[in-house]
């Protein structure tokens, strides 16, 4: 994962029905039994072949938003669809489904060679066609939530480094700002979060405001920077139907390295 670097001078400056998991001191719920799970279970961890993960959520029976770094290696060449899995409701080995990728499509214009920038923070997401669809009663696909608003109080569930086994859920952080498609939201993120969907309420549903792209996870004050997504969303889909599907391999699943150096393609998060 690559380092989070500086954003460029101009930036500016949901929860759901209760769960039995213990809050951890960093106000992360740990969603460990399949009673906690139940609502996330559209949200789960895309592994990357040997060398990370990242998370992502199911928006239709068979596509998953992530982030664009994510299909991504080292070298900035796209990653091929078959190395991906994607894990929907992983908790402790167990998962409510795994499929893999048929093809995905990243918006165009983010650059994987030029780091961090505004311009690729708001370009920063992927769409995933899974080789399968997962039944929606399996795991209900989640809808987007347009708009966002200063102060706005959101969500998060996401995967991470030393907490890949299981998702975990950040029931209350904000959104602190919004500006020229970027938003900047202090809540608790680490590598692997990338991808990670930010959810907004919407009467007593919750729905995806943004996602997770990078930020400073170590710093005394964490931020986390995501982007408006509808327009990205309405352009990847069709960028999707022009793209050939891969043929399958029958790879299975590999144990990943986490915690460690070998993570997932560029997931930008800084140090302080």
């Amino acid at each position: 994962m690559r380092v989070f670097r500086a954003l460029l001078p101009f930036i500016l400056a949901a929860g759901l029905p209760g769960t039995g998991a213990l809050a951890e001191t960093s106000g992360l719920i740990r969603l460990t039994d399949r009673d906690d799970l139940f609502g996330w279970e559209a949200v789960g961890r895309i592994d990357i072949g040997t060398s990370g993960f990242c998370t992502g959520v199911l928006i239709a029976p068979d596509q998953v938003l992530t982030a664009a770094h994510c299909v991504y290696d080292r070298a900035g060449k796209p990653v091929d669809a078959r190395t991906l899995r994607f894990r929907a409701g992983l908790r402790d080995g167990v998962v409510v489904a795994e499929r893999g990728v048929a093809r995905y499509a990243a918006i165009k214009g983010y650059d994987p060679d030029a780091g961090v920038t505004a311009d690729n923070i708001r370009r920063d997401v992927a769409l995933l066609e899974l080789a399968k669809p997962i039944q929606s009663a399996v795991a209900a696909p989640f809808v987007l939530n347009g708009g966002g608003t200063k102060g706005q109080r959101v969500s998060v569930v996401s995967y991470g480094a030393n907490r890949e086994k299981a998702p975990s859920w950040q029931r209350d952080c904000g959104l602190t700002w919004r500006a020229k498609g970027i938003m900047a939201f202090d809540c608790n993120v680490i590598f692997g979060s990338s991808g990670a969907p930010v959810f907004a309420r919407d009467g007593g549903r919750a729905r995806i405001l943004s996602l997770i792209s990078g930020g400073n996870w170590q710093a005394k004050d964490k931020v986390a920077y995501g982007m408006d997504l509808p327009v990205l969303v309405k352009d990847l889909k069709r960028d999707l139907r022009a793209t050939a599907p891969v043929t399958p391999a029958n790879t299975g699943f590999r144990r990943i390295d986490v915690g460690t150096d070998r993570r997932a393609s560029g997931a930008k998060f800084a140090k302080p």
